[in-house]
């Protein structure tokens, strides 16, 4: 490897990287070098929709970060899964397919990021994008990644959407249609059975090119230097350090996580911070690993008076196999789910422009989370989740130390603005007049968390710090933007040559929605500068 030169060196293999990977090698004409810290996407779990529950604490395909203590949340750790494999955390998420509202990408152009408005970004997410319902003007057929709805009979999710209309939201059959507000059943990423990540869609048929080298298990330790202008990587495979050269660009794909600490670690960021650890300064960017944003969330959660929730298989041998049959032979059922298969989005406030509330219809509840996994009530029962969308708040991640297998420092910032709670209480109001409708009253048995004695804005507070979590949503730790963000708006970073970020630590600011389709629009577009400058 030490003597091989690549035109491009792309370091990770998650949702970008494996677009970036895909595009950049798709003419044949640059030889590309794609490096992923963890293994190959073999695991049955990853691929079985509601296998996201065992993959949610895997031990070797999963970086299983925890954060700092959040003030907010009483001084809680909160567990960050990522993953480590090929797809990333594509590979072990809920599959939603959310692009966010369009006003997000004008407030980006705002900010800076020229060329990322709406009608800018718009072409790149049909270009990706193989919708099983059709082309028209917000969809299109014929791209690598297929988006489908959810088949089968889903009766519970059914009956929370007619409440959810019933409690005054309109529906909607399209949140990334003609626009947001509204409840419904969302779409996802797979094809009739199994998720369909970006590994499956882009990288798969790109690793037949003999120009595309993917080596997995190899973790990136530092870029390498030519004065400001980056020229390869260092890497270790088993134990054994590598370095590989690029004669064009290295692209960063690490996520939010992940590329702070490899720009960090390669002398690239706070300048003070740096020389503390002993890491040369090649960079002073300050704006690396700052703004950290993610969506928080908290639960309501009902008991269900009848066997057609999740928790139902988890104690019930007879009701997975019946399940696993279904699944196998009919390709429905819940195993066809990861668990978030409707929801909503709402405002917090009438005199809000767009959405900053999204409901998620969870068909399961839990007593908690940690990073062994998921522990679900022992009856059969449901949750309705507020998720704040535009938190206000900002976090940091940091290194601990110069050592690359050292996880860094995530510090999270949620509940700390007046904005931030009381959205996230209106979020909770809104689930209880869903939960009082007519259309639930014959499923609901009672309200098992808060439980209805929590009612007053204290305890509802007091309960959020004890029990909210993050939505793993986490962006803009290397943002795009003006003369003060770490990168330009074509995502190169300032002060060095040759050296590009691609993933969602580029988002100057969070969209309104799930953040994995945002993703792969960003390597798309990204791929098409990349080439682009490749050829002056």
């Amino acid at each position: 490897m030490e003597q091989e030169i690549f035109d491009f060196i792309v370091v990770g293999a998650g949702s970008a990287g494996c677009v970036v990977a895909a595009r950049l090698s798709e003419s044949g004409q640059h030889k590309v070098l794609l490096l992923e810290a963890g293994p190959e996407a073999n695991s049955p779990w990853i691929h079985m929709p509601l296998g996201v529950t065992k993959m949610f604490s895997h031990e070797t395909m999963n970086w299983r970060f925890e954060s700092e203590p959040v003030p907010g949340l009483n001084n809680r750790t909160i567990y960050q899964p990522r993953g480590k494999v090929i797809g990333g955390t594509g590979s072990i998420n809920g599959m939603v397919y959310m692009r966010g509202n369009p006003r997000d990408y004008q407030v980006w152009t705002q900010m800076g990021c020229t060329g990322w408005d709406w009608e800018a970004v718009l072409p790149y997410f049909l270009k990706a994008e193989n919708q099983e319902r059709g082309a028209d003007p917000f969809h299109a057929t014929g791209g690598p990644l297929h988006v489908t709805d959810f088949k089968g009979q889903w009766p519970l999710h059914s009956a929370i959407i007619r409440a959810a209309n019933e409690a005054g939201i309109p529906s909607n059959p399209d949140f990334n249609g003609a626009q947001q507000e509204g409840t419904g059943f969302y779409q996802r990423t797979s094809t009739r059975r199994r998720r369909w990540s970006s590994a499956d869609a882009f990288l798969r048929p790109a690793r037949k090119r003999g120009n595309l080298k993917v080596v997995t298990g190899a973790l990136t330790q530092r870029l390498l230097w030519e004065g400001k202008r980056a020229t390869g990587v260092e890497f270790e495979v088993a134990g054994r350090v590598h370095k590989a050269t690029a004669r064009c660009e290295v692209v960063l794909c690490g996520g939010a996580f992940g590329t702070p600490q490899i720009l960090m670690l390669s002398g690239v960021g706070p300048a003070e911070d740096l020389r503390t650890l002993g890491i040369p300064v090649v960079q002073d960017l300050p704006g690396v690993g700052a703004n950290l944003q993610d969506h928080f969330n908290t639960y309501v959660s009902y008991r269900c008076s009848q066997p057609i929730t999740a928790n139902d298989l988890a104690f019930s041998a007879t009701r997975r196999l019946l399940a696993g049959m279904q699944y196998v032979f009919f390709g429905t059922g819940l195993l066809t789910a990861s668990g978030v298969v409707a929801g909503a989005f709402v405002k917090s406030a009438p005199h809000l422009a767009d959405p900053d509330i999204q409901i998620n219809f969870l068909g399961y509840s839990s007593a908690g989370r940690t990073p062994a996994g998921v522990i679900p009530h022992p009856f059969s029962s449901f949750s309705l989740s507020p998720v704040l969308l535009q938190p206000e708040a900002r976090g940091r991640v940091s290194l601990r130390s110069a050592d690359p297998k050292t996880a860094p420092r995530i510090e999270l910032p949620f509940l700390e603005s007046d904005y931030d709670k009381q959205a996230i209480l209106a979020g909770i109001g809104y689930c209880r007049r869903i939960a009082a409708q007519p259309a639930l009253k014959d499923l609901i048995v009672e309200e098992v968390q808060p439980g209805s004695a929590v009612r007053s804005t204290e305890q509802l507070l007091a309960d959020t710090r004890a029990r909210a979590i993050s939505t793993y949503h986490p962006v803009g730790t290397c943002r795009m933007g003006g003369v003060d963000a770490p990168l330009d708006p074509r995502l190169r970073v300032r002060g060095v040559e040759g050296v590009r970020v691609v993933d969602a630590s580029v988002m100057p600011r969070l969209i309104s929605g799930n953040t994995n389709a945002p993703t792969m629009m960003i390597a798309e577009k990204a791929c098409d500068m990349i080439l682009e400058d490749a050829r002056r």
